[in-house]
């Protein structure tokens, strides 16, 4: 594990420190019974920064974490939640933890090769997106899905953010960024109901800012391994 470490910056761990920090603070504050969630909330934040840096490690994380967070939504009704972690998110980690491992960046174990998407598959991966979220849809709506507009959304960013995540585009964290807004503001309607679940809206902020900085930390290294300045 200490190999997986090198080439953490001081920022990476401030960040690290400062998620699991504030994580376990509002779980004190706000819970307080819920270690589930806890938990959950911990490999989630942690499997961000392996991420961030193009750690294959991050993806094994992200699968243990799509386990926890689906029995967490089922127990709210939130089936689409659970079945995008458990059916998609966790299947399509692994997929892309295969694809990271196979496409290291100068035999780095501990770094992915970054690749560039053409436009003909920009355009496939949103069109697939939609034809995924539409069948979706249908199959929430019979399971009475509990807020399914919006959990119809949030397929919709969670299979786009997987799917840029197995083709290694720096595009994955600002597509989870944008799932992240969708849960916050998912997991506001189920706080209305329940005040416990604060801190799953504390832990998707935290997220979002991990995901940003993944976004950020990825079209750097993009820039240091193709050598030029392009964005």
């Amino acid at each position: 594990m200490k190999n997986n470490f090198f080439g953490f910056s001081r920022k990476d761990f401030a960040l690290w420190g400062f998620s699991i920090s504030f994580i376990v603070l509002s779980f004190v504050i706000f819970d307080r019974t819920n270690y589930f969630t806890l938990v959950a909330s911990i490999l989630g934040a942690t499997s961000l920064i392996f991420n961030a840096k193009g750690n294959p490690i991050g993806q094994v994380l992200m699968v243990i974490f799509s386990i926890f967070y689906g029995v967490v939504s089922f127990g709210f009704k939130y089936y689409g939640e659970m079945i995008t972690y458990l059916g998609m998110t966790a299947p399509m980690a692994i997929i892309s933890l295969i694809s990271w491992l196979t496409h290291p960046f100068k035999g780095k174990k501990i770094e992915v090769e970054i690749n560039k998407l053409g436009k003909k598959e920009v355009a496939f991966s949103f069109v697939l997106t939609g034809v995924i979220t539409l069948v979706f849809y249908f199959i929430l709506k019979m399971l009475n899905t509990t807020n399914l507009l919006i959990s119809a959304l949030s397929v919709a960013t969670s299979f786009i953010a997987a799917y840029l995540t197995f083709r290694r585009s720096p595009y994955f964290a600002l597509a989870y960024a944008a799932n992240d807004v969708v849960l916050i503001v998912m997991w506001i309607m189920a706080t209305a109901t329940d005040i416990s679940y604060l801190s799953v809206i504390i832990c998707f902020v935290i997220f979002l800012i991990n995901d940003l900085y993944g976004f950020i930390s990825w079209l750097k290294r993009r820039r240091v391994q193709s050598g030029k300045n392009w964005i």
